[in-house]
């Protein structure tokens, strides 16, 4: 008889005291419910990530351990980031458990599709991407800049699910090959795709926060963004060699236009027709370097070589 699964559950979290107590109770909840319909092993469990919070986030992870061994914890040393904070759980439950499945604590993902990704996982599938259907929770700045996220990530060239987050089931065979990816610059949601197998989708509608404040202001999710761009694409410096090309081609179109107005002795020596231009090239070359610096700049983070994160403590 085939041995059920062990499911983990990995949740990174970030001063979480809030929303966290809701968190375990409907985490817990699925859990049991799916060893009943013996879809996963009762060795399953839940680990929780402590991405360096500042509020009682650790000590409620601590309290919760003792009273039910079946959620687990990691604390980081330090503040690593969403990415790294969850990269840090699902290498570390890579080989004590079967499949994984990746959950943002503020229950904005729906826990209630967590049966059909374990049903995916059981049908073959061995990644399984949450997607969103709909964006009507969001406000229409946040809606529409995402969507232009993933509009651009796609003409970039860039591999990625459409409106799929962090919100993925994936089972302990690929979380191996993931762990041979050894790049600093973190985009997880670009990274599954590279890595192939068979995959499914599961659709579901996303909530409010349930409380709490969104870990995610403006400014951060366009580092995040820039960061996706740059690490899985080279369109942009394309960009700036076809950008030279034309600049390159309109000044000699325009250095015909003037040598015919000298023959015909109509040129007017004029401060627009000097400035603008210097204006205009100097601001090309200045995004051009700006463009260069970003891909330098992660060259130089990739050759430290410097480790994703550094677990202080684990309870398993």
């Amino acid at each position: 008889m085939k041995k059920n699964p062990i499911l983990a559950i990995v949740v990174p979290c970030y001063n979480e005291e809030e929303v966290l107590p809701e968190t375990v109770k409907r985490l817990v909840a699925v859990l049991n419910s799916l060893q009943r319909e013996n879809l996963v092993s009762n060795e399953s469990f839940i680990c929780f990530i402590d991405d360096g919070s500042k509020d009682q986030t650790w000590k409620l992870i601590t309290e919760y351990h003792e009273k039910n061994p079946a959620i687990k914890g990691i604390k980081l040393a330090r503040n690593a980031g969403h990415q790294k904070a969850l990269l840090s759980g699902l290498l570390t439950v890579r080989n004590k458990a079967d499949l994984t499945l990746s959950i943002d604590a503020d229950l904005q993902d729906d826990t209630d599709v967590i049966l059909e990704f374990v049903k995916r996982y059981h049908e073959g599938n061995e990644i399984v991407y949450g997607v969103r259907k709909e964006r009507q929770t969001d406000t229409f700045f946040k809606k529409w800049t995402a969507l232009a996220f993933y509009k651009l990530m796609t003409v970039m060239g860039v591999d990625i699910i459409y409106n799929h987050a962090d919100y993925r089931l994936a089972s302990s065979k690929v979380l191996n090959y993931l762990s041979d990816y050894k790049e600093v610059n973190l985009f997880l949601r670009g990274l599954f795709p590279l890595i192939g197998f068979k995959t499914s989708c599961v659709y579901y509608d996303r909530k409010e926060r349930f409380a709490g404040e969104s870990k995610y202001p403006f400014f951060k999710m366009l580092s995040f963004a820039l960061d996706g761009i740059t690490s899985f694409s080279v369109v942009p410096l394309r960009l700036i060699v076809f950008s030279g090309i034309i600049i390159f081609i309109v000044s000699l179109i325009l250095s015909l236009w003037a040598l015919v107005q000298w023959f015909k002795g109509t040129v007017v020596a004029g401060w627009a027709s000097t400035v603008i231009p210097i204006y205009f090239i100097g601001g090309i070359q200045l995004i051009s370097l700006g463009v260069i610096g970003e891909y330098i700049g992660k060259i130089y983070k990739e050759t430290k070589k410097r480790p994703h994160y550094v677990n202080e403590i684990e309870l398993f």
